[in-house]
């Protein structure tokens, strides 16, 4: 695999997101960890990320019924566009911090924050990456054309499209992030296993709703962050900062209600989504 070439293509595409993530309370709070670049943490597998190539099999060809069923769940998405659904999508399409580590407050019901959770914080930051880049082998080799360039539509982010077009679809990095971020922190909270996953869940959709992937990707993406997931169990720095971190849930603000209604409200599901 070229695991140079993944990293450079990955870090264009998280770099604009994580430039923020390591701000000063965290690098004062949390361990010094290896940065991707100036105030980008890196991941924590480095060059042992798993092989997405060899873990989901080739997107659906047109005029599969797999790419039947894209077609009919990429209409179905679309028409929740301009409404709750699209406006968190919108949100979740941002995967710099501290809005990325805020997706999942409400499903936890706690604060995430660089100050009060910075173990928690930094441990989202750098599993972010290890999700990311390792949908990139897949991504690259299959360089599928994402569904708003298919219809000639728009999608919830204007101002990526000129990016994405030229990204590969497949599997959806979104949902590799999202899924590994929720698959962690079922791991420090497992009471909370239902709503994070729920929340995981709808994250990976909510591309969908963006036009920005068919379900296919989001599927793909899926799998991908499990054996990222199932990787990081074996890193010794990944598992004490999971220690930490559950430490400091038990210490945690508790999140605003009303925001978090507002955003049960809004996770209507996707006719057609399997």
């Amino acid at each position: 695999m070229r695991r140079h070439s993944l990293r450079a293509a990955c870090t264009l595409v998280l770099a604009a997101g994580l430039a923020a993530c390591a701000g000063e309370a965290t690098r004062r709070s949390a361990p010094a960890a290896p940065e991707l670049k100036p105030g980008v943490p890196a991941g924590y597998l480095g060059q042992s990320l798993p092989d997405s190539l060899a873990l989901v099999p080739p997107p659906p060809a047109e005029g599969s019924a797999g790419f039947a069923q894209d077609v009919a769940v990429h209409a179905a998405a679309q028409a929740l566009r301009s409404g709750p659904r699209d406006v968190l999508a919108t949100r979740d399409a941002e995967l710099g911090f501290p809005q990325a580590a805020q997706t999942f407050e409400c499903a936890l019901g706690i604060s995430i924050t660089p100050q009060a959770t910075p173990r928690l914080y930094l441990l989202l930051q750098r599993s972010m990456v290890d999700a990311g880049l390792t949908t990139y082998h897949a991504k690259n080799h299959y360089n599928r054309q994402r569904p708003f360039v298919r219809f000639d539509e728009s999608t919830c982010t204007p101002g990526e499209e000129a990016f994405l077009r030229g990204d590969g679809s497949y599997p959806s990095g979104h949902t590799a992030i999202g899924w590994a971020l929720g698959l962690i922190l079922v791991q420090l909270a497992p009471d909370r296993a239902d709503a994070v996953l729920g929340r995981a869940r709808a994250f990976g959709e909510n591309r969908l709703v963006c036009n920005a992937h068919w379900q296919s990707d989001v599927l793909a993406g899926r799998t991908v962050a499990s054996a990222t997931f199932a990787r990081l169990q074996g890193d010794e720095a990944f598992l004490a900062d999971v220690a930490a971190a559950r430490d400091e849930l038990q210490r945690a603000v508790p999140v605003d209600a009303v925001r978090c209604a507002t955003e049960a409200a809004a996770m209507q599901p996707i006719p057609g989504v399997l």
